[in-house]
């Protein structure tokens, strides 16, 4: 039998509904997302460290989940990282009967195997209309029949450096030998980025957030996405500004947090959006064309594009709010892009960008 339970945000709208995740209480930055599909791949994707995440659509459970193996390289073959990221699930409709020939088992048996609470019987659209309008906030899971009332978080989401707690705590090395060596700065990688260069015969370097990796002989540079705000990122910026500064002109590609880390570098500022965007059907447009693209996104900051220096330009452009999409240099080969082009999951709309940095190389 499922216990009830209730979200609580910090503007004291109540949610209540039935756990079928883990059974505990727990506290998070409540932000939603609008896909229809890739629940796995949001779950245990790194940019939702310390949130609890709203599924808009209804249905959600209804193929299961994949099997959690690591590929000989140790990347995850299905999902994009090697565990779950969010601090709790927020759904209307949970499905207990699944049907999919890759799934392993039921999305409530792996919340439960990796300790994450979960709420259904939620209504989401009254839930994602109140954080468009208000923005989003603070909120907290809380179970019936529980001993101590965790109280909502009151430390604000933005003070923690979410990156620092994902990113790896060592080098890693895929595809050693293959030619082409690029630095990753692991800021909250998805297992496709890895994937998507590897799979282009690219040596990738895996390094810590904070990792001094001017000190290594590469080729090139690729910043990662990662969770929470960019200024928590002072270490990673300072090494990015000494690489853009360097005698030796190198490619440099940066996705999600990287591409606001490259701004930052670069002397531009970044602001915190409203509600943010969390999903697979957001349309940019690439500035100076009429070449428009639908996207896969999951981020809550954006960056300013009226503060970049004027050796650099905006390279696409969100057609929905107009916020910045990617930024690009004017001359040298250094380019990012706010969306994911790895796509996983989402469209696949833009995964040439990884061909793109790789012409870069000749």
């Amino acid at each position: 039998m499922m216990k009830k339970a209730t979200l609580t945000l910090s503007d004291g709208s109540r949610f209540e509904g039935w756990a079928f995740g883990a059974e505990h209480e727990t506290a998070g930055e409540v932000v939603f997302n609008t896909a229809m599909t890739g629940y796995p791949e949001s779950l245990t994707d790194p940019s939702y460290a310390g949130q609890i995440l709203v599924m808009t659509y209804p249905l959600v459970g209804n193929y299961g989940v994949p099997p959690t193996d690591l590929a000989p390289n140790g990347l995850p073959v299905f999902l994009e990282s090697e565990r779950i990221h969010v601090k709790a699930l927020v759904v209307a409709d949970y499905s207990s009967a699944y049907s999919h020939w890759n799934a392993a088992e039921s999305l409530a048996a792996w919340l439960k195997r990796e300790n994450i609470p979960a709420i259904t019987g939620i209504d989401t659209r009254r839930l994602t209309m109140r954080l468009r309008e208000q923005g989003v906030m603070m909120g907290s899971i809380e179970m019936e029949g529980g001993v101590e009332r965790t109280p909502l978080v009151q430390q604000d989401y933005d003070t923690v450096n979410w990156v620092e707690r994902v990113s790896c705590r060592e080098v890693i090395r895929y595809n050693e030998g293959a030619g082409v060596r690029v630095v990753l700065v692991d800021c909250g990688v998805k297992a496709n980025i890895v994937r998507c260069l590897v799979n282009r015969g690219f040596e990738v370097v895996r390094v810590p957030w904070d990792y001094d990796f001017n000190q290594l002989d590469f080729d090139g540079l690729f910043l990662a996405n990662g969770p929470g705000d960019p200024e928590r990122c002072g270490k990673t910026v300072e090494h990015v500004r000494a690489f853009l500064a360097g005698e030796r002109v190198r490619p440099c590609m940066g996705i999600c947090l990287g591409n606001q880390l490259l701004a930052r570098a670069a002397g531009a500022m970044t602001y915190k959006l409203k509600y943010g965007h969390r999903s697979h059907n957001q349309p940019v447009r690439q500035v100076g064309t009429t070449r428009c693209f639908i996207t896969s996104q999951n981020h809550g900051y954006a960056v300013d594009d009226t503060t970049l220096p004027s050796d650099w330009e905006p390279m696409f452009v969100n057609m929905n709010d107009d916020s910045n999409e990617g930024i690009r240099h004017r001359s040298k080969p250094w380019f990012s892009a706010q969306f994911h082009p790895e796509a996983s999951s989402g469209p696949v709309d833009t995964e040439f960008l990884f061909d793109e940095f790789a012409k870069l190389f000749g």
